[in-house]
């Protein structure tokens, strides 16, 4: 049950008769149609998609503020962060807001007319519901949306994995059930779904589904149930899958290689699992089977062609020999990229080119452009800006920018800039980040023009806030003092939309570490008054600029978060807790350690005591470790523009 109270405008709309209702603050209707107007499609959508028309005798959404969820299900009512809420400028590279609406309302099948038995089993809704995002992004942008959104959740599982914990997907083994609502539970729960779909086939996953949710309406279930419905609607058992992702935590880490026996017209690929070990017992092991093909490109129509194979992958090496008519120009490891696994690829490099530029699966491409940036050179370099002007895939495209930014090669710096002029803002905005990298005066001008002439989209302006800042350091930290400036004036001047420029500002100011300005800018804006969101930013800032001050400074960013560490908000907790795991003292450990034992939320609790953790690490790094960081730092930019001048005469000479 839910009950929201509030002086709100009701927007009506409807679908087959019943009725669809979004309550807004009065004055954001347009807001509110823009945001949620898609909902009857999507009820549509979903009631085909499980198989059982939507279960209620209406729905409704409302938008709340000081909500400490993006959304939070309730049988036939959704409770929703008012942040969510699009003006027209947001609405143009913001998709959080749909695939939140279309996430809650998966609940409405998928938690409350399917309810988990036990807390341990809550994937089975979570994991379906973001899988549904997936399912939405298909449906309204295409499958390459599709696949370059699944990849993001996966990487956002990953992430947690490698630097949080590892964890089976269904386990008893918690102190709260909050806890279990991770990103294993969502993101690595919707890449089960998929893996399942991938296995089935559309067809029969559809047919598993239905007969899941009508076996199961009203009725609680586990895990055990989804297996059997697979079971019963399919006859495939996928206990093997489950044993392995569900019920024991981690995924593969593969290492591909690929060489070619002229003599023999035989292809070589050796794939190793590289989070186990050689000499160890099979419980890191994987076993799975996935496609691999050998690509040809057709030089009169740049048509390609894939020849697949199905190899079975369990042992910690193993090699496989294909022969081959003909040489492939590029190999595509796991077709279709549907295993929850991470990759590195060691191809040459003519074949990595042809990868990046001809393979059909846009995260094929995006494994080349990864493989070929750590060849770096001018060939790559070029293969790489090509791509940036030339994929028809906006993912691929930002993918590619990031990956120019690790090169380390002035001229990555040139290709990089053609793509501020690309339409898509998502790309612009990874252009920024990328180019942020270089700290150059021709980088750096390059993106304070782009700040002060401002562009359509919040996220790039906020993207060129929080980059500049980063910049003014070694080399540029004669132009810290006209940062500062700018990023005032943008304080001053550009507050909007969620304060996502404005935070992207402060982002920017914390990475002046020794500026005693920017500290003070910063504190100004974690008082009391300030809106939400621009707050939360600036006090999980404090913690990042913390490092390079003077023990006077540091004290006053400890007396102003042992402050705010004293409010009763969730969102400010979480904040205080985000910004003393970031710092390098032993009274950031006091201060957490109070949190700690103060807090009645267990999500706060648990973050508090790994931000210890981190803490107790930080302290390992002393004043000789930083004064030696940044004496590498200029030998890196001198070395840097050495090695560009070199690669530079080596390609006249080889011209």
């Amino acid at each position: 049950m839910t009950l929201a109270v509030g002086d709100f405008a009701e927007i009506a709309d409807e679908w087959q008769g019943i009725p669809v209702t979004y309550y807004v603050e009065k004055g954001r209707e347009a807001d509110g149609k823009r945001s949620m107007g898609k909902t009857p499609r999507m009820v549509e959508f979903l009631s085909a998609k499980y198989g059982y028309a939507y279960p209620y005798p209406k729905y409704a959404q409302v938008c709340v503020d000081d909500f400490i969820f993006g959304g939070m299900e309730n049988t036939s009512t959704t409770l929703l962060t008012d942040r969510c809420l699009l003006d027209e400028r947001a609405a143009i590279d913001n998709m959080r807001t749909e695939s939140l609406v279309l996430h809650e309302l998966a609940h409405q099948w998928f938690g409350d007319l399917v309810v988990i038995k036990h807390w341990s089993h809550a994937w089975i809704k979570e994991g379906m519901a973001s899988y549904a995002e997936v399912f939405w992004t298909e449906e309204e942008y295409g499958k390459d949306d599709a696949a370059y959104y699944l990849l993001n959740e996966a990487r956002t599982y990953i992430t947690e994995d490698s630097s949080r914990y590892r964890r089976p997907i269904v386990t008893n083994v918690y102190r709260e059930a909050i806890e279990l609502y991770d990103r294993h539970l969502y993101e690595k729960g919707a890449c089960v779904y998929h893996m399942i779909r991938a296995i089935l086939g559309d067809e029969l996953f559809d047919k598993a589904i239905h007969t899941f949710v009508q076996d199961n309406a009203h009725k609680t279930v586990e895990t055990v149930d989804l297996l059997r419905a697979i079971d019963k609607a399919t006859g495939y058992n996928l206990m093997f899958l489950f044993d392995q992702y569900v019920f024991r935590g981690g995924h593969p880490d593969y290492k591909v290689a690929y060489s070619w026996d002229g003599d023999s017209n035989l292809a070589k690929l050796t794939v190793t699992q590289k989070q186990a070990k050689k000499d160890s017992d099979s419980k890191e092991l994987f076993d799975l089977k996935l496609p691999v093909a050998f690509g040809y490109i057709s030089q009169d129509s740049n048509d390609t062609k894939l020849k697949t194979f199905p190899l079975r992958i369990h042992q910690p090496e193993q090699s496989f020999f294909f022969p081959l008519e003909n040489k492939p120009d590029f190999v595509s490891f796991d077709v279709g990229n549907n295993f929850l696994k991470t990759v590195t690829l060691q191809y040459p490099v003519t074949e990595l080119k042809n990868q990046l530029k001809y393979d059909p699966d846009p995260i094929s491409r995006i494994y080349a452009a990864a493989a070929l940036a750590k060849k770096g050179g001018l060939e790559a370099i070029k293969a790489l800006s090509e791509s940036l002007t030339n994929d028809s895939f906006w993912g691929v495209r930002v993918e590619v920018a990031k990956k120019l930014g690790k090169i380390k090669l002035n001229q990555a710096t040139d290709a990089l800039q053609a793509g501020l002029k690309d339409q898509d803002a998502r790309v612009r905005r990874a252009v920024i980040d990328a180019l942020s990298n270089f700290k150059t005066n021709a980088s750096y001008e390059i993106i304070a023009n782009c700040l002060n002439q401002g562009d359509y989209s919040y996220y790039t302006e906020a993207a060129a806030a929080r980059s500049l800042g980063g910049m003014v350091s070694g080399n540029l930290k004669a132009k810290q003092p006209e940062a500062i400036a700018l990023l005032k004036t943008i304080l001053e001047q550009r507050a909007g939309w969620n304060e996502v420029v404005r935070s992207g500002a402060i982002a920017g100011l914390s990475k002046m570490k020794t500026s005693a300005d920017a500290v003070d800018m910063i504190l100004k804006y974690t008082k009391p008054g300030i809106p939400q969101a621009l707050r939360l930013t600036s006090i999980r800032c404090l913690g990042a600029i913390s490092t390079g001050q003077t023990p006077e400074k540091l004290g006053e960013i400890l007396e102003q978060l042992e402050a705010i560490a004293g409010e009763s908000f969730f969102l400010t907790q979480v904040a205080v807790v985000g910004a003393l795991g970031q710092m390098q003292t032993s009274q950031a450990i006091s201060i957490l350690n109070e949190l700690v034992a103060q807090t009645p939320d267990g999500r706060v609790r648990r973050r508090a005591e790994e931000a210890v953790t981190k803490v107790q690490k930080n302290l390992g790094s002393d004043k000789a470790v930083k004064e030696l960081r940044q004496e590498l730092d200029q030998l890196k930019q001198a070395n840097q523009e050495l090695t560009s001048r070199l690669a530079k005469l080596e390609a006249k000479n080889n011209a």
